[in-house]
């Protein structure tokens, strides 16, 4: 694998720096929108659209951030190495017991992955909301692949879909390698579709006798 962005720590200024960022913003939310998860998502996905470069400064050049709303990435820039990231923004609030959110298609990221040089990264923000105020508490900005299989699990969507198990468990492991991942990847896969394919068997033979009752009316 070539050098990258991860290796030289960069990311953790990183993550500092966006905290921080956010912490500052005064007065971007009104106190209805301040506890829609969504209207938060979607107010934080716009100021890091709009400041981003300031982040990685002369680390990163050609950032970009006009993506389809079904693309896998909000934001992408290159390093200086010729790598290239993109980055799916997630938000979520501490106080919620329960979000699974996607966050790509297997195939979609088999296939970005032919390339050693491209890197899916996720940039995870948490928060709390104190008096009507938004306190951002974590960022984790981080590849996928240092993403701990532990806290993933898989969707049945499509070829299947990538999902964090529980947002209020993440769990880092930034020794993994991609290859390691990759091959747990493969593994995940080849346990999830035969289980599938059983559910499939058990909902054909349930139409097969709705169908009968239907016939016999």
């Amino acid at each position: 694998m070539n050098q990258n962005f991860f290796q030289k720590n960069n990311h953790k200024t990183i993550e500092k720096k966006i905290k921080d960022f956010l912490n500052h913003q005064k007065d971007f939310l009104g106190e209805r929108t301040v506890n829609s998860p969504r209207a938060v998502g979607d107010a934080i996905q716009d100021l890091l659209q709009d400041n981003f470069h300031k982040f990685i400064g002369e680390d990163g050049k050609n950032f970009n951030s006009s993506f389809a709303r079904r693309a896998m990435a909000d934001l992408a820039f290159e390093d200086k190495l010729g790598n290239y990231y993109i980055i799916d923004v997630k938000t979520h609030r501490l106080d919620t017991k329960f979000n699974m959110p996607n966050l790509t298609s297997v195939e979609r990221l088999s296939r970005f992955y032919e390339d050693d040089s491209n890197y899916f990264t996720l940039l995870l923000v948490s928060y709390e909301v104190l008096n009507n105020a938004l306190v951002i508490k974590d960022v984790h900005f981080t590849p996928i692949e240092n993403m701990n299989w532990g806290c993933l699990t898989i969707g049945a969507l499509g070829w299947g879909q990538i999902q964090i198990a529980n947002s209020n468990f993440i769990s880092i492991n930034e020794k993994l390698t991609r290859k390691s991942w990759m091959l747990e990847l493969c593994d995940t896969m080849l346990e999830f579709y035969p289980k599938e394919i059983l559910k499939t068997d058990k909902r054909i033979e349930k139409f097969q006798q709705i169908k009968q009752f239907w016939l016999k009316k």
